[in-house]
């Protein structure tokens, strides 16, 4: 960078920000706190392109307040970076940790360049990637009244043995006819009942939302690309489009892998190689829907109507992927498991292969928007 740069780092939290700034030619940083909120940043951006000669370079960890701070600071004419938090450099013999010295560590490390930065998402973007968490959070709320009203049950001794599926029609219809001989069971059964209803109907309205925004630009020509391949529909489609905004940033399939924690982990030195556990760093939502998608790899290639429906009107060249992405995994999970390799580690297998088949389908699209 800059010889005459001055670098800003800024520890964020709920309602403070601690502010270090390295002055050019200067190793002691000037220090202060101030108000999170959109004044107090205002007025640091003032502050800093008076005092501040040569051009600016502010800095913050990504965490719970957002971007925020980022787009505060870009509206006032001062670049800010968003920095990964996973890959800030940590002194091994460091044992205290204070605001102040957060903020004076961000300063002098983006200084020296060994900081890593992370794409913030447009409005737009950010909006539509916390809808699908919202209904990734609403299907967890929706689990866990499922199974409280079902642990009720079975302490209560009533228990489904007839055909059909749980929370299908029949069993509906056998919850509702369920007697109890103590008043307060029923109204607590009652209770259990309407939260379950409650989460469905949530559920049920967040999907209608998604699939208009699937079927909206720039969400449309993508996620109808990805939902070619077997295991991935609208949800899981949308989760990928959203989360992997900026997508031209991933160059190649093993930037995107490593993105997504879906790479073994190193530790080698010298000619000693180990290799462990998956690093499981980046994106925990994209992640876990691959793992979903990657189980249904176990079966045996076939195209159902479903997934015929999906394709038509599609590219050739991705419905070509697709298939080839099918057969190729079907086979190594039948081989990794003949193997004898454990289920769980068969599937991350998969899910780390199928990644790169939805780079591949996606990068034309990536570089075109670029």
């Amino acid at each position: 960078m800059e010889e005459r740069s001055t670098f800003v780092g800024l520890d964020v939290h709920k309602e403070t920000i601690a502010v270090a700034i390295l002055l050019p030619g200067h190793e002691a940083p000037v220090e202060w706190e101030i108000a999170n909120d959109a004044t107090a940043v205002r007025r640091l951006a003032a502050q800093l392109r008076r005092r501040a000669p040569g051009k600016i370079h502010c800095c913050y960890e990504a965490g719970p307040c957002g971007f925020t701070p980022q787009r505060q600071l870009a509206a006032a004419g001062v670049d800010c970076t968003v920095i990964a938090p996973s890959l800030i450099p940590v002194k091994p013999g460091e044992r205290i940790k204070t605001d102040r010295r957060d903020a004076r560590k961000l300063a002098q490390l983006l200084r020296a360049g060994l900081l890593t930065s992370v794409r913030p998402p447009t409005p737009a973007e950010e909006a539509a990637r916390d809808l699908g968490r919202t209904r990734e959070d609403i299907s967890a709320d929706l689990k866990r009244a499922r199974q409280r009203l079902g642990s009720f049950l079975i302490r209560r001794g009533v228990t489904w043995r007839h055909r059909g599926r749980v929370w299908g029609f029949r069993h509906r219809l056998w919850l509702r006819a369920l007697v109890f001989a103590e008043p307060l069971d029923r109204q607590v059964f009652e209770h259990y009942l309407v939260a379950v209803e409650y989460f469905e109907a949530q559920l049920q309205s967040i999907d209608v939302q998604l699939t208009a925004l699937a079927a909206a630009e720039p969400y449309r020509e993508p996620v109808g690309w990805l939902r070619t391949f077997r295991g991935i529909d609208i949800v899981t489609a949308l989760t990928l489009v959203t989360e992997l905004h900026g997508f031209a940033r991933f160059t190649t399939a093993r930037e995107l892998m490593a993105f997504l924690g879906l790479v073994p982990s190193e530790h080698s030195s010298g000619a000693t190689q180990r290799r462990g556990a998956l690093t499981k760093a980046g994106n925990t939502h994209v992640r876990r829907v691959l793992i979903e998608a990657a189980w249904h790899y176990r079966h045996r290639p076939t195209i159902s109507a479903a997934l015929r429906r999906r394709r038509v009107g599609q590219p050739p060249r991705v419905i070509a992927l697709a298939d080839k992405a099918q057969h190729r995994l079907h086979q190594r999970f039948a081989r990794l498991s003949a193997r004898g390799k454990p289920p769980t580690k068969v599937v991350a297998a998969i899910a780390r292969e199928l990644v790169g088949f939805v780079w591949a389908a996606l990068a034309p699209h990536a570089t075109a928007a670029a």
